[in-house]
């Protein structure tokens, strides 16, 4: 069995809005950490919105680790000269869980099919350039109940194995919430399922 990917890099935030210009069109990036696809459609409108008189916004997300789901969308610009290549710079940063967005206001020259997928790609790389990148770390939750004649063993297995704790509540009975990395999970309920009045879950 291979080892379960539990990290993944995506953006700390919103980029700044990035332009680049090509023959008098203008071409504005924008980049989005995203949670879900839910959150396109809304981050899209507000970009139309900003950008009332841009002719296309094109763009591309992708969601996940090991079962990524992406989408690139041309939003009329030839088939492929802008989701694509958009989405091609997120993989090529390495990035999942965003958005990327160009809005192009044309400026009256035809770029051509080759021109408008260099702009495209061209604005997705600077608007990723401006971003910091970060690596975050899927995270497990398990919530203990314990008697509180347990509570020496279970706080030093805690501290022994470096897990956080995110709420506790420490009576009679002792209930502990707990967060480990997504490929320590399985490794966390061997370790508790070993103390006799403790309940996992």
């Amino acid at each position: 069995m291979g080892e379960v990917t539990d990290a993944y890099k995506t953006i700390a935030k919103a980029s700044a809005e990035v332009l680049f210009k090509e023959k008098k069109s203008k071409f504005y990036g924008y980049a989005f950490p995203i949670a879900s696809e839910r959150d396109v459609k809304p981050l899209i409108e507000k970009i139309k919105a900003k950008h009332p008189n841009a002719n296309h916004v094109c763009y591309a997300w992708q969601l996940g680790i090991e079962n990524l789901l992406y989408r690139a969308n041309d939003d009329g610009e030839p088939n492929n000269s802008a989701g694509m290549p958009i989405y091609g710079q997120i993989q090529s940063f390495e990035l999942t869980n965003i958005l990327v967005a160009v809005a192009c206001i044309f400026g009256g020259t035809k770029l051509g099919v080759g021109g408008l997928i260099s702009a495209y790609r061209t604005t997705a790389q600077s608007t990723l350039n401006s971003c910091k990148i970060i690596e975050k770390k899927l995270q497990r939750y398990f919530t203990l109940k314990f008697q509180y004649s347990e509570m020496d063993i279970v706080m030093r297995t805690i501290k022994e194995r470096q897990m956080k704790i995110v709420s506790q509540k420490l009576e009679m009975e002792c209930q502990v919430i707990i967060s480990v990395r997504e490929k320590e999970a399985q490794m966390t309920i061997e370790i508790f399922k070993g103390i006799p009045s403790l309940k996992i879950r």
